[in-house]
């Protein structure tokens, strides 16, 4: 059973949050952001619906946003499984398309001095 203290959260929190969150977009620069539900795609496209939106990559500010319902939507309409499962398949396709240009930061040589 879902838990109760599961709210929306409120108008003030969302203003409060959306400066740090905008500050770690933009210090993270990440190429794909996957938005868990409506609240979070609201933040991007906060007039469209995310039934209608998920599994449909978009462009966002040089972003693409990858809207899905949050996994806990899937606990409380178990209907919504075969969509959220398909939704994380097409995830990972995505992902492979278009992979993080990540780079292993270099090491420090380690290599130990004799004291003899």
């Amino acid at each position: 059973m879902p838990s109760t203290n599961n709210r929306d959260p409120l108008p003030g929190e969302v203003k409060a949050c959306k400066p740090y969150l905008d500050e770690q977009i933009e210090t993270i620069s990440p190429k794909i952001i996957v938005a868990l539900g409506r609240h979070s795609f609201g933040k991007f496209f906060s007039n469209e619906s995310i039934s209608k939106a998920r599994g449909k990559p978009r462009p966002w500010n040089g972003v693409t946003v990858y809207p899905m319902y949050h996994p806990a939507a899937a606990l409380r309409n178990p209907k919504l499984r075969t969509s959220l499962e398909d939704d994380f398949r097409s995830l990972n396709a995505l992902l492979q398309d278009s992979p993080a240009e990540y780079q292993e930061p270099k090491k420090e040589s380690s290599e130990q001095l004799s004291l003899f």
